[in-house]
C-alpha cells in the first residue's frame, strides 16, 4: 500500500449551484478544472449539476475522466437538483450509447444513501444530511496526497458557511490543509477585510489570520495549496477520529 505522499491531491471546492450574473465566475470554474487536470488533482464538491458546481465538475470529468470527480449531496437536495429530478420514480437503466453508469436516474432506495456513477459529473455519493456531507468531503481531502485542501469560488450562504467551517477546523487543529479563497472580481474582498479587522481587534491572532489564504488568479491556487505552511497559532487539541 502506498504512503500518503504517493496519493494524488484531493481538493474540495465550495461554490455556487447557480451561474450568477458575472460571467467571470463561470469562466473561473472552467479554468480551475484545467488547473486541476494539469496537476492531477481529484475534486470533491457538493454534487450539484448546475451553476459553478456543475461547470467545474463537468469540465474536469471531460479532461480527467469520471474517477477524478466525487460529488457529495444530501438526500433532500437530490429531489430538487437538476438531473436528479426523476431519481425517485425511475430505476437506472442502460442507454444505447453509454450504458447503465451514464444514467442520471437512481433507484428509490439509493435516496437513503449510496453511490451512483455519472459519467458527466463523476461519482456522486448521496448522504443523509448537510453535516454528513461536510464531514465526508473533509475526510476525502484528509486522505489525499500533498497539495490537498479546500478552495472557495463565488457562492452564497452555503459557500461562505462551508469555507469558514473549514477555516475554523484548521484553527482548532482538526485538519492541517490550506483553505484558499479564489477572489475573482473582488468577490471575497468583504470577507478578507473582516478577517483583517478581527485580527486588529484581537479576535483572531495574527498567525491564524493567514489560515484563510487569498488567490486572485486561478494560476495561484495550486501553489497556495501545495506550498501551505501550518499556522503556529493553531490549537493543539486531540480530536481523536474527528
Amino acid at each position: 500500500m502506498g504512503s500518503q505522499e504517493d496519493k494524488p491531491p484531493v481538493v474540495c471546492v465550495f461554490c455556487g449551484s447557480v451561474a450568477g450574473n458575472n460571467p467571470a465566475h463561470m469562466e473561473t470554474a472552467r479554468a480551475l478544472a484545467y488547473e486541476f487536470h494539469k496537476n492531477n488533482v481529484q475534486l470533491v464538491y457538493g454534487g450539484g449539476t448546475a451553476g459553478l458546481m456543475g461547470e467545474l465538475a463537468r469540465t474536469l470529468v471531460s479532461l480527467s475522466g469520471p474517477e477524478a470527480v466525487h460529488g457529495v449531496i444530501p438526500r433532500a437536495l437530490v429531489k430538487v437538483e437538476p438531473g436528479y429530478d426523476n431519481a425517485k420514480e425511475e430505476e437506472a437503466r442502460p442507454t444505447a450509447s453509454s450504458g447503465k453508469e451514464a444514467e442520471m436516474v437512481i433507484k428509490d432506495q439509493a435516496l437513503k444513501s449510496g453511490t451512483v456513477k455519472q459519467t458527466a459529473f463523476g461519482t456522486t455519493t448521496i448522504v443523509a444530511d448537510m453535516h454528513t456531507r461536510k464531514r465526508l468531503m473533509a475526510t476525502k481531502v484528509r486522505e489525499g496526497g500533498p497539495g490537498s485542501g479546500f478552495v472557495a469560488l463565488a457562492g452564497g450562504f452555503g459557500t461562505i458557511e462551508e469555507v469558514m467551517e473549514m477555516t475554523t477546523w484548521n484553527q482548532l487543529g482538526i485538519h492541517h490543509m490550506a483553505v484558499v479563497l479564489l477572489n475573482v472580481s473582488g468577490y471575497w474582498d468583504g470577507l478578507l477585510t473582516w478577517v483583517k479587522q478581527a485580527v486588529k481587534d484581537g479576535y483572531i491572532n495574527q498567525e491564524n489570520g493567514e489560515i484563510l489564504a487569498e488567490a486572485k488568479h486561478v494560476a495561484e491556487v495550486w501553489p497556495k495549496l501545495v506550498g501551505y505552511k501550518v499556522s503556529n497559532g493553531r490549537m493543539q487539541l486531540n480530536w481523536g477520529e474527528e
